[in-house]
């Protein structure tokens, strides 16, 4: 099958583009509202973009609490959702309003962040705090209206759990992060495997 996203329905039951593109990370971005409070929401759409130095983005289809936090205070934390933090996950992806605490309304513990004024989850082993870079309007060739944003992220400080470090390095299989395939399902990564990259005479 083919079809154009711009102009075609693909005729499916379910809409499989976000199946295609899979595992995606999810970035368990806290920030805090002008107003002091703090909020917690999951991203799919999330990834590092750069290795030195170090950035992530997140995308928010429409004027989500997260991007506006961070557009207004300049920061955000990127919390690893885990396996066994699924059902807290899960339950701050709901769509509250702009003044419940999500930390509050999942059960979970919040902590300061070192380096910006954002709380980050204590029970996740990986938090990564962020000043905000940039935030890009994306613009469908179409010239339809669109109200998705990709929020830009300099990682200033990085918090590692030392349980899920092994003979000197992050183990994935310790530190079971959920990834979202299509649809409603998610994955953890059950096998890893290392390839070296081929160097060239």
């Amino acid at each position: 099958m083919f079809y154009d996203p711009r102009t075609e329905d693909h005729g499916l039951p379910h809409n499989p583009w976000l199946a295609l593109v899979v595992p995606r990370p999810i970035g368990w971005i806290s920030t805090i509202g002008p107003n002091g409070t703090h909020n917690l929401a999951p991203y799919s759409c999330f990834n590092a973009i750069s290795g030195k130095p170090p950035f992530v983005m997140f995308s928010s289809d429409g004027p989500k609490d997260s991007v506006t936090n961070a557009e207004a205070t300049g920061a955000f934390c990127v919390n690893i959702a885990t396996y066994d933090l699924r059902e807290a996950m899960n339950q701050s992806s709901a769509a509250y309003p702009p003044d419940v605490d999500e930390f509050d309304a999942a059960g979970l513990t919040a902590v300061p962040c070192r380096n910006i004024p954002v709380m980050r989850v204590a029970d996740s082993p990986v938090a990564i705090e962020c000043r905000l870079s940039d935030i890009l309007e994306l613009k469908p060739s179409t010239g339809a209206p669109c109200t998705n944003r990709v929020a830009i992220g300099e990682v200033v400080g990085i918090h590692i759990n030392p349980s899920v470090i092994r003979d000197g390095r992050v183990d994935v299989t310790l530190l079971k992060p959920l990834g979202r395939m299509g649809y409603m399902e998610y994955t953890v990564p059950e096998v890893s495997f290392e390839m070296t990259r081929p160097k060239l005479d």
